[in-house]
């Protein structure tokens, strides 16, 4: 067990725990006795507000929540009130406009009251912004016949002088949540370019979550619910789209969608570009096509798995929009898509139908390149493919994958939660927070929703959450062996450095009996390094290495799953559910790190555990590998159950060992520098291996993407997959592989 000391930086833009059940203490007024009466606004809105950003130039000052209405937005569906939400976004000198490319000095909940909010221009989310409107009875941003601009929510503004250039970096523009709003754009011209709702360039760490679009249903409309054009992220979920040309039309590198419904659109999801794009949990009524697919070529790979899809009433679900040396173009992964009245299930422009429809049920279809065991020749296949074994317990009632929306305890009076900041946390980023915070979990947990207050909470000992096995530093979440409610939402952990033994979470919880998610996390990450107060930045660790070893070392394990426990974790996260910094997010934002991390994620648990969204299947191995070469700086630990075998120096992306029932959609592993060169990329050969699996483990991968990596797939620490074979433009994707 590791035993050097650590300060351990707890985030907060809005967070709040819940820890309930066996976990908690005994209550006089159990936690749920206290429910909102039926006109109470969201908790949100009346719940005290005293976060602060802990390293701004002036954190006496500057306004973290703000709520649109105290800033001149009425809601009254009459007054324009665009100008007043803009200033409620942007106040406070924060970062945008194009002339900063990231920081974590000004985030901003910007609050919406219920109510109807007429715009007629975009409203600008800036860098590191929740808009977050009423959970309870959710705001409409209604666009008014007179609006002009690319769309109703623009995350990435193109600017004004032309040529391309826009406000962020797209594949860098982090942090970023829009939540519970009727996005109506109906009464924008359905024919001139107008009409869309959500603008989303974004990356790691955004969501887009409790979201209803209301769009034209006329046969000649050019609404789209959601526009993406680039960008490397992120997760979205419990999304409807009513009518539009498109629901969302997206390019990508990598995004998790999970539930999501569109009714009535000519098309339900418009696919330009991807590496990798997993659907889990999609409905489609009376479309004309569900997916449609741009592939083939450097710019238009695509692969994508759809996993648990109910579609009724339309003539095409998954039409490609380019065949490929006569046959179908990208990688395609259908797992439990039940049909109804859906004639074509899989075609090509044109007619040609690849996989007939109708009304039935498809188990386990895939187009691609198939491997099995250690067959190293890929098959190409249109057809079934070996089907996962799916553990009864990883699925609901209805036979899907289980699925649990990000809590947000719409129903809960103010009077339920409890405020760290009004019980002797001070959130600035100093002052050693942890007998307070200590002392707040030993009281209120299972009685009180345990309100984060944005700030920074320096954390010198092991947080116990509530009571835990001990160990020195880091955080325990539940006892070895305990059982009960766990739920945490919105919340960054961090370290200060150097912390060479810094475990960042310990995860005991097991779930109760017959509540699957019982014990989870959403939009919650692990960042280490790369911002204000971690001492991990340029100036202590640039990429020239000059900063040594022994001052760069940000953690030793940043998320340890034990053998007892349970979790759900969702929201991407893609590598941003545990993120060891490759630049430095404040600064000049792109300025390249050498900073160490022993372990990402160690997952001992005997299950269940669903990854939805998040960093186990999205990596990327470190950029100055291998100088030094790999397990160094750190050492092998065969108490954590380290590899003792690596590849040319270079880290394993995903290392599995005697371990089975595992299912693996739409995976996403990068080796895009040696020694902080990208000469390799062309050749592939950044590293020689990135994924080993042993014998005596059991797995169904889908649709595996790899960049720069020699061989894609190992078995016993010993090339098998050669990504020559499965080149599919800037990445080489495999289909399906067993062992």
């Amino acid at each position: 067990m590791p035993s050097t000391r650590v300060l351990t930086v707890i985030c907060a833009v809005l967070s709040y725990f819940t820890l309930v059940s066996s976990l908690g203490t005994s209550c006089s007024t159990p936690l749920g006795s206290g429910t909102a009466a039926p006109t109470d606004p969201f908790w949100l809105q009346n719940i005290k507000h005293q976060g602060t950003s802990a390293f701004n130039p002036d954190p006496s000052t500057y306004q973290v929540f703000r709520n649109v209405m105290d800033f001149g937005a009425t809601g009254d569906g009459v007054t324009d009130d665009t100008a007043a939400i803009n200033n409620a976004i942007s106040s406070g000198n924060r970062c945008g406009e194009g002339t900063c490319p990231s920081s974590t000095l000004t985030p901003a909940v910007i609050y919406f009251p219920s109510g109807t909010y007429v715009v007629s221009s975009p409203l600008i989310a800036y860098y590191y912004s929740q808009l977050i409107g009423d959970a309870r009875n959710p705001p409409t941003l209604l666009a008014s016949p007179s609006f002009v601009g690319m769309a109703v929510i623009d995350a990435d503004p193109y600017l004004p002088n032309g040529g391309g250039a826009q406000w962020y970096t797209n594949q860098n523009n982090f942090f970023r949540s829009v939540r519970n709003f009727v996005i109506d754009v109906r009464q924008v011209a359905a024919t001139n370019d107008q009409g869309t709702g959500i603008h989303w360039q974004v990356a790691q760490g955004t969501s887009l979550m409790n979201i209803v679009f209301e769009m034209s249903a006329a046969s000649d409309t050019a609404h789209q619910g959601i526009w993406m054009e680039n960008g490397s992220g992120g997760f979205m979920g419990d999304l409807v789209f009513n009518g539009g040309k498109f629901g969302i039309w997206g390019g990508n590198q990598q995004f998790t969608v999970r539930n999501i419904t569109v009714n009535g659109a000519q098309t339900a999801v418009f696919g330009l570009w991807n590496w990798g794009w997993t659907f889990q949990g999609v409905t489609i009524n009376d479309c004309q096509v569900g997916f449609d697919l741009t592939t083939g070529g450097l710019t238009n790979a695509d692969q994508k798995p759809f996993i648990d899809a109910v579609v009724s009433n339309t003539p095409i679900f998954v039409r490609t929009s380019q065949a490929s040396n006569g046959q179908l173009g990208g990688s395609l992964v259908i797992n439990n898509a039940q049909l109804t009245n859906v004639p074509t299930a899989v075609g090509v422009v044109g007619g040609a139908t690849v996989l007939a429809g109708g009304t039935t049920t498809i188990a386990s279809w895939g187009q691609g390149n198939v491997y099995t065991g250690t067959n190293g020749a890929g098959t190409f296949t249109q057809g079934n493919i070996p089907a996962p074994n799916k553990a009864s317990v990883l699925l609901d009632s209805s036979g899907h994958i289980f699925g649990k929306t990000h809590p947000q305890y719409a129903d809960y009076a103010v009077s339920q939660f409890v405020s760290v900041k009004d019980n002797g946390a001070k959130g600035d980023g100093h002052t050693d927070d942890t007998a307070a915070l200590n002392a707040v979990f030993a009281q209120f947990s299972g009685c009180k929703i345990i309100f984060f207050d944005a700030g920074t909470y320096i954390v010198t000992s092991t947080l116990q959450i509530p009571a835990g096995t001990q160990m020195v530093g880091g955080l325990v979440f539940g006892a070895s062996g305990s059982q009960g409610i766990l739920e945490i939402t919105d919340i960054i952990f961090s370290t200060v450095g150097p912390a060479p033994g810094a475990i960042v979470v310990e995860w005991n919880v097991q779930q109760p009996a017959g509540q699957n998610g019982g014990a989870g996390a959403w939009d919650t990450h692990i960042r280490l390094g790369g911002a204000a107060g971690t001492d991990l930045e340029t100036a202590q660790c640039p990429s020239s290495g000059s900063g040594g070893t022994t001052n760069c070392f940000a953690a030793f394990l940043a998320l340890w799953l034990t053998p007892g426990s349970t979790a759900y974790l969702e929201g991407k996260l893609a590598f941003y559910l545990v993120w060891l910094a490759d630049h430095d997010l404040d600064g000049d934002g792109v300025s390249q790190l050498e900073i160490f991390s022993g372990r990402g994620i160690l997952s001992q648990s005997t299950g269940p555990v669903w990854m939805i969204g998040t960093g186990l299947a999205q990596t990327e191995t470190p950029y100055y590998q291998p100088n030094p070469a790999v397990p160094s700086p750190f050492s092998v630990n065969s108490a954590f159950q380290d590899p003792t075998v690596f590849s040319g120096g270079s880290a394993w992306a995903f290392h599995v060992a005697s371990s089975t029932g595992i299912i693996l959609f739409g995976a996403g592993f990068y080796s895009f520098y040696e020694s902080f060169s990208q000469d390799c990329l062309d050749a592939a050969t950044c590293q020689s291996q990135i994924m080993t699996v042993d014998s005596a483990s059991s797995i169904n991968v889908y649709s595996l993407s790899t960049v720069g990596t020699t061989f894609q797939v190992s078995l016993n620490n010993n090339g098998i997959v050669n990504q020559a074979g499965d080149v599919d433009g800037f990445a080489s994707t495999i289909t399906s592989w067993v062992p």
